[in-house]
């Protein structure tokens, strides 16, 4: 991929800008709570595919228009045509749903989360395959697919959730598909923080921001060894981290960071 590419990206499902290293992404169908269809999960997953090699985004925001989130796969456009696939074709969409949270995963930039209204479904499995999570007080996130007769398990949900929350926690929403509130979002360690609605995007753009500006390589390897350690026992992950910090030792920006400390000022940062 041409380096900074995404910089002259243009999204066809949802909107998407990029400003001072950020790149925004708004789900934007707000007439019906932002939901996602076919094309949008697949350019969702090409954004964060493309994102893992370019070098003009630093950080990304996910949020939606309209007071809402995301309400999860669009009855009409996903829903009823998967009930007239075969079972190939409906391993082809669930493997396409994945793609995209290995993407997000995949990804070397931190990804926030603005979330206002409702996150239900694939919109609440967005939200947590992010790597940072600001609501406002009226966020409702439902891992709802059991009360479309659905298993829990989709997108990662059962692997990442009780990570995020407590398998007892967990378990809860994924079984009776109800809503976590902000507050217990915030309690349960869902949510980073809680904001106001006027002030969300603004907030999550100032915490990417802040994030962009920061050692970049550092940042792409602390999500990658939070991801890998999942498997890995105590002294697995000693070592693996013991690697991991040699290496970012080779990078400028450490010296950057000890030349600034030495000078008393604040280090400015290259990302390499």
């Amino acid at each position: 991929m041409i380096e900074g590419a995404l910089a002259e990206y243009r999204a066809s499902h949802f909107r998407f800008e990029v400003s001072d290293g950020v790149g925004i992404v708004t789900l934007d169908r707000a007439e019906r709570k932002n939901p996602l269809t076919f094309a949008s999960y697949r350019e969702l997953a090409r954004l964060f595919r493309l994102a893992a090699t370019d070098d003009s985004v630093h950080a990304f925001v996910i949020t939606g228009a309209g007071g809402n989130f995301c309400s999860g796969g669009d009855v009409h456009e996903i829903i009823g045509p998967l009930l007239r696939r075969n079972s190939r074709g409906l391993l082809d969409f669930t493997s396409m749903t994945g793609e995209l949270v290995k993407a997000m995963r995949g990804c070397g930039q931190p990804i926030v989360a603005a979330i206002d209204g409702v996150a239900a479904g694939a919109g609440a499995i967005i939200a947590m395959a992010s790597d940072l999570r600001l609501a406002t007080p009226r966020a409702s996130v439902a891992f709802l697919f059991t009360r479309v007769g659905l298993a829990g398990c989709d997108m990662g949900a059962c692997a990442m959730l009780p990570r995020l929350i407590g398998h007892g926690r967990a378990t809860e929403l994924l079984l009776t598909g109800r809503a976590m509130t902000a507050e217990e979002g915030l309690a349960w360690g869902f949510h980073n923080r809680l904001v106001a609605a006027e002030e969300l995007l603004a907030e999550a753009t100032a915490l990417a921001r802040s994030l962009a500006r920061g050692p970049r390589f550092a940042h792409a390897l602390t999500k990658r060894m939070l991801g890998m350690e999942w498997a890995m026992g105590v002294e697995e992950a000693v070592e693996a981290e013991a690697v991991a910090q040699a290496l970012c030792m080779t990078t400028g920006d450490f010296r950057r960071a000890y030349e600034a400390f030495v000078e008393k000022r604040k280090p400015v940062f290259e990302g390499e």
